[in-house]
């Protein structure tokens, strides 16, 4: 960025400043550090860069252009703001229905359906293992008839849906789709993402039910499934934001998310697909947390990262498949059970660093969620969190505000040093499987987690209302009820289901599923369709995969 002589010259004043300034003698002890325990400088400026041999062309360009270190789009948010996308589910399929419906009217833009615990694991509420769980932390869903009852009225054909699931994610997809179709509307004009990302499972939240490769040939199965039938519909969302929740690091969960999705990629390939055919609709998932810059730094880089290896790694000719394009939900690890209205100070902080950080859509905590699942009144405060930060903040009249920051820069440049290295011990392993195998992503996350927790143990890191600034004072926000009819109206809609649907129609579904399942060539969709349409219910049709694939058990980390 300048000559040497330049360079030399603010080097020697950086060095003279630097030592006026310790023998002031006025700086706090600190530490000074991340979230992610990073050490910070006092300060930075031109020789950092110049250290890290900074090319703005190489390293930057502009919004729109290779390598989209400043964003996808040319106009960022000038052309078009980020989807409000809330994530909600509760109870029973009626009461989601309706708060999609009230967030809608409250000026929401897109859906994101949260699936219940026995949902997530593929096993149906008149299951013993689902007992004590229905609509705990989601939606129940069973079978076509509970999916229709969740869509209905809502205008599929014109706005997107973002479903978090992940083993059962193509059985879930299935009914997704049948319903859809039922009413009329086309697969193809079908748009949305399905979260699909069964690595990050055996790495952090542990939500698997069969072994690594068969799993992977599952997720392999809807990116071809989709690539062929649904051009508007993102077939994996990987997800870094369950690594960061786990515990990691930025650079961790931005390195290990990458890990991931340079893996399906590999898949795909391996299947015979071109990567331009189906690259441009993998999409991402990322954490928001506190530190406001960290953050910033660590989407700028993944756009960077992901860029330069779709184009020069995996040959990737479309400039849309080296986009990336992600989903951010801010972090619900930093909600506070102790006074939690703070918690709507440190959403605004981290809504604020994704949209600075150019995510494509958002998703906002609300303040009890350390507490229960949100309250009607807490998920509009969440969502006009988002609406102020869009219509009022400033941080859409220009793209990538912070670019050319040498703090900013800087960090987003170590960030990416820091993932290369990730993906160098990952490669040495043998790759993300063998790296699972062998407990790398589980040890590394664990290990930050207890320096994290350790930091605020010892007072070095303070949390408001945890080792500071403490009172003693009732929680006095209303907590969300739940409609106590909900699960007996569910669990009769399922006996129902299975009584006076066609038995045989059923059973010869379940059975040409595990045909499919036994053929590596076929594809298991159309079949999963098939299935849903039979109105075979999610734990009979995850039990048919299971009897082909058998369940996992995860080898313990010590």
């Amino acid at each position: 960025m300048f000559d040497a002589e330049k360079i030399g010259a603010l080097r020697a004043k950086r060095q003279a400043w630097d030592a006026e300034t310790d023998a002031a003698g006025r700086e706090q002890p600190g530490p000074f550090m991340t979230v992610s325990s990073r050490p910070i400088e006092r300060l930075y400026g031109p020789t950092d860069l110049d250290d890290q041999d900074f090319d703005y062309e190489r390293e930057l360009g502009n919004p729109g252009e290779y390598p989209f270190t400043r964003g996808i789009h040319a106009t960022g948010y000038r052309g078009r703001p980020w989807t409000m996308r809330m994530f909600a589910g509760f109870g029973s399929a009626e009461e989601t229905n309706q708060r999609f419906k009230q967030l809608l009217d409250d000026g929401q833009t897109g859906l994101s359906i949260a699936f219940d615990m026995p949902t997530l694991m593929g096993y149906d509420h008149d299951d013993p293992l689902s007992e004590g769980e229905f609509g705990k932390c989601g939606v129940a869903v069973d079978s076509l008839p509970d999916m229709e009852i969740l869509l209905d009225g809502l205008p599929l054909d014109t706005i997107t849906t973002s479903m978090t699931i992940n083993s059962p994610a193509s059985v879930i997809w299935a009914m997704y789709i049948a319903a859809a179709e039922k009413r009329g509307i086309d697969r193809a004009k079908l748009g949305g993402t399905l979260q699909n990302d069964i690595l990050k499972e055996y790495i952090a939240q542990n939500e698997y039910r069969f072994p690594p490769k068969p799993s992977m040939r599952l997720v392999t199965d809807t990116i071809e499934f989709a690539a062929a039938e649904m051009p508007k519909w993102n077939s994996v969302s990987v997800s870094g934001y369950h690594i960061r929740e786990a515990g990691s690091t930025a650079a961790q969960e931005l390195a290990f998310t990458l890990a991931d999705g340079f893996e399906y990629v590999r898949w795909a390939l391996e299947r015979g697909m071109d990567v331009d055919d189906f690259a441009p609709r993998l999409s991402f998932f990322f954490n928001s947390h506190n530190d406001f810059f960290e953050e910033v730094a660590k989407f700028r880089a993944a756009r960077r990262i992901w860029a330069r290896e779709m184009k020069e790694t995996f040959g990737a000719k479309s400039p849309r498949s080296w986009w990336m394009r992600f989903h951010t939900q801010t972090a619900g690890v930093s909600l506070t059970g102790v006074q939690p209205e703070v918690n709507l100070m440190r959403v605004t902080i981290q809504a604020l660093a994704a949209a600075m950080g150019g995510t494509q859509s958002l998703h906002t905590d609300a303040m009890d969620e350390a507490l229960a699942l949100p309250s009607e009144k807490a998920a509009r405060l969440a969502l006009r969190t988002q609406q102020v930060v869009l219509h009022e903040s400033g941080v859409t009249n220009t793209v990538d505000p912070l670019g050319g920051s040498y703090f900013v820069e800087t960090l987003t440049n170590e960030i990416e040093k820091d993932a290369y290295e990730y993906f160098r011990s990952i490669e040495a392993l043998g790759g993300v499987v063998p790296a699972i195998e062998a407990g790398f992503f589980q040890r590394e996350i664990a290990d930050a987690a207890h320096r994290f927790q350790r930091e605020i143990e010892t007072h070095d890191r303070v949390i408001v209302g945890i080792n500071a600034y403490q009172v003693d004072e009732p929680v006095e926000i209303p907590i969300l009820q739940m409609d106590p009819e909900g699960e007996a109206r569910h669990l009769e809609r399922l006996r129902q289901t299975r009584a006076e649907r066609n038995a045989d129609e059923a059973q010869a579904a379940l059975a040409k599923l595990a045909n499919a399942c036994a053929d590596p060539t076929a594809n298991t969709m159309p079949h999963l369709l098939d299935a849903a349409s039979a109105l075979c219910t999610v734990g009979e049709i995850m039990g048919t995969l299971s009897k082909e694939f058998g369940e996992h058990r995860e080898t313990v980390v010590v």
